[in-house]
């Protein structure tokens, strides 16, 4: 008799402790950022943030690219993510990318804004790293994500070199994430 009633406040406890990904209001995974999921319609987001606040920007004659953001903050100013719609300037387009702002939103492995790359290699396979003017982008097709590290994290000599191939071990274990993207298509 007290074997079955272990048993059974066992399982109750194990099943009624464990959170579900659905219920995480902070998990990043390849088809959701928190409670943006990649089906999520551009003109449903007034509603899936009715306690957050909103702020649509398009872009001016001055930028060099249009752009249709999405700025999400909390009811108390501060910034979650920028949201990207995949079909500019389309109010039923979904979303394309989503930049990451507060470091609560998470992997399951615990990556965030504020990880290091060595936190990313120790948690994920790195599809590509590519060279850009000022970044190394590191892609993790595990999660639809590419992460940036600022140049001014690697080695002097891949600093001012956009041609070269950079390697996962070029890059220092405590280099420090500049953007954490997540992309949907």
């Amino acid at each position: 008799m007290k074997k079955s009633l272990l048993l059974i406040l066992g399982l109750t406890l194990g099943l009624t402790s464990c959170q579900k990904d659905e219920d995480n209001p902070f998990l990043i995974s390849a088809n959701q950022v928190g409670p943006v999921n990649r089906d999520i319609k551009i003109n449903k987001l007034d509603s899936l943030f009715a306690e957050d606040s909103l702020v649509k920007e398009k872009s001016g004659a001055r930028e060099f690219r249009a752009v249709n953001e999405i700025k999400v903050y909390e009811k108390g100013g501060k910034p979650l993510m920028i949201l990207e719609p995949l079909q500019e300037f389309d109010s039923t387009s979904t979303i394309g990318y989503i930049r990451v702002l507060d470091p609560r939103y998470k992997t399951k492995t615990g990556l965030n804004t504020q990880s290091t790359f060595k936190d990313i290699i120790e948690a994920y396979n790195i599809s590509r790293i590519e060279n850009t003017l000022n970044a190394a982008v590191v892609f993790l097709d595990e999660i639809n994500a590419y992460i940036t590290i600022d140049k001014k994290e690697l080695p002097a000599d891949l600093r001012y070199d956009t041609d070269s191939k950079i390697r996962a071990s070029q890059i220092p274990d405590d280099a420090k994430i500049k953007y954490f993207m997540i992309y949907w298509d």
